[in-house]
């Protein structure tokens, strides 16, 4: 089985995680009541950076160039889906010490419907979440632009810059470097990454009836009294991840039969894609381009529970990284079974693999 052949599996999530979080003051929130009467939102309704919503909806894969000390990583994926009528979101994660989640949604702030950005999780067991809102639009029938700034301290905090072109994404996000910088100058990372599958989050656009102009939360009044929408705690977190609707909870395992026994501390990857990996005695093209979710184990671990997961089919495989070059490539072991598993809107589901095989 040619296991060895184009199976680019360079993770990235430690930079997804430096670059998209973008550091401040460590403080804690306080949570804020919005009771003031807002304008009722229609299919009318002005709401700045709306067409972003199905635009960035899609799997998207590209290399990643950063100043932080990570360095830059050729492979980054990412997977958008609708979670509600006016809200897209993706999760990752490197291991259980390292997670991101982000989220575009509508909200009301500022006298003015808009849409707003939320990339929180942890960094080396440290929590970190940000807000920012959209502040700048521009959109034509070949080009389209949104920029997101702090809630408060707009750009002179940090600005994250969402540009689509064609089946193209660029994502760059400028910092001034935990606020010894006058205004958000120095690049913190370029993403450029293109569509690799636009059918995983057709089911959830189908459900949810997406996309459609709804409020998901007031922010009129929510950050009173802070200096700045970049937090260390999730305490008092006006969207926290356990507020997020539909999605579910994947506990995913392996086990080994037939090959050697893997080292302890050694890296076991956990790859859920969205279409069969596994061809006949090779990788599916079609299915390489739809990995969904991913997680680094060290064994003897040999499970991990991936939340806030979107609803959908899956197939779940796993390989032991003898050299550590991130590839399944000769000498690894690896599972060469479609094992498929669906999650339910706001389910939760378990599935187990078997690593059975040492690529020659």
């Amino acid at each position: 089985m040619p296991y060895a052949q184009s199976f680019t599996l360079k993770i990235s999530i430690p930079i997804f995680i430096s670059f998209f979080v973008l550091a401040g003051g460590c403080k804690n929130k306080t949570s804020a009541t919005n009771n003031n009467v807002i304008p009722p939102i229609t299919s009318t309704t002005s709401v700045l950076g709306y067409n972003l919503l199905p635009k960035i909806c899609g799997i998207w894969n590209g290399a990643v160039t950063s100043t932080t000390p990570l360095g830059n990583y050729p492979v980054w994926i990412v997977d958008f889906r609708p979670i509600s009528p006016s809200q897209v979101s993706a999760k990752n994660e490197l291991d259980t010490a390292n997670s991101i989640f982000m989220s575009f949604f509508i909200v009301y702030d500022s006298s003015q419907y808009k849409l707003a950005l939320r990339n929180g999780g942890s960094f080396a067991g440290m929590v970190r979440v940000a807000y920012a809102v959209c502040d700048s639009v521009t959109e034509s029938s070949s080009y389209s632009y949104y920029r997101f700034v702090d809630f408060i301290k707009g750009d002179k905090r940090d600005i994250i810059e969402v540009s689509f072109y064609n089946d193209s994404l660029h994502i760059k996000a400028f910092t001034n470097v935990n606020n010894t910088l006058p205004a958000a100058t120095q690049v913190h990372m370029d993403w450029h990454a293109v569509i690799q599958d636009t059918t995983s989050y057709q089911p959830a656009k189908a459900a949810l009836l997406f996309p459609q102009k709804t409020l998901v939360k007031n922010f009129s009044n929510t950050f009173t009294g802070d200096v700045e929408t970049v937090f260390y705690t999730y305490t008092g977190d006006p969207y926290p991840e356990s507020a997020q609707p539909y999605l579910g909870q994947s506990t995913l395992s392996y086990t080994v039969a037939g090959v050697p026994a893997i080292p302890s501390g050694a890296r076991v990857y956990l790859i859920a894609t969205t279409q069969p990996l596994i061809s006949g005695t090779g990788i599916s093209t079609a299915g390489l381009d739809t990995r969904s979710r991913y997680v680094i184990l060290s064994s003897p671990d040999t499970s991990f529970t991936f939340n806030y997961m979107h609803p959908g089919s899956y197939y779940l495989y796993a390989f032991y990284d003898a050299n550590g070059d991130g590839i399944p490539d000769s000498g690894d072991y690896v599972s060469t079974a479609n094992t498929a598993f669906t999650l339910a809107p706001l389910g939760t589901v378990s599935a187990s693999t078997q690593i059975n095989y040492v690529i020659p």
